[in-house]
């Protein structure tokens, strides 16, 4: 897999940080279209440490931020002026979970544009491991001035 974007390059994009930047590269991109992003889950990753202990399982909320942070890049690298924008969620519709990520998984998230606008975002995501679909969810977002979003 060719890395298109590293995670130093994905962080000039977003905001997120550890422990909450959920995607370590982008491994495809066809820009206003589609994006694929991996993150590689680590038994190392702290909300594993409550959920559950003795049989970890990646939180689905968290695997839906994973893609959304996938799709954030994608519409962000479109954007002028990205570094003084944040990408906030505005809805989540048809979420299913399917089998669980747990550590020493990579999820493989796609992400599919439905529609980019200069403000408004409406995208399709879907994560895999081994090919075979964990969760999948169509996700909303609008894209805000950062000190608009407080």
């Amino acid at each position: 897999m060719e890395t298109i974007l590293d995670s130093q390059a994905i962080q000039k994009l977003l905001p997120h940080r550890y422990p909450f930047l959920l995607v370590d590269r982008i491994i495809e991109l066809v820009p206003r279209e589609r994006i694929v992003g991996l993150k590689q889950v680590s038994i190392n990753e702290p909300f594993f440490q409550g959920h559950f202990p003795g049989a970890p399982v990646m939180p689905g909320v968290l695997v839906v931020e994973a893609l959304a942070q996938v799709g954030a890049v994608l519409a962000l690298r479109e954007i002028e002026g990205r570094d003084q924008k944040l990408v906030l969620f505005t809805g989540i519709n048809k979420a299913r979970f399917r089998r669980p990520v747990v550590p020493g998984d990579t999820l493989i998230l796609e992400v599919t544009a439905m529609r980019i606008g200069s403000r408004v975002q409406r995208m399709r995501g879907e994560a895999k491991v081994d090919g075979q679909l964990a969760a999948d969810a169509d996700i909303m977002s609008v894209i805000a001035d950062r000190g608009s979003a407080v």
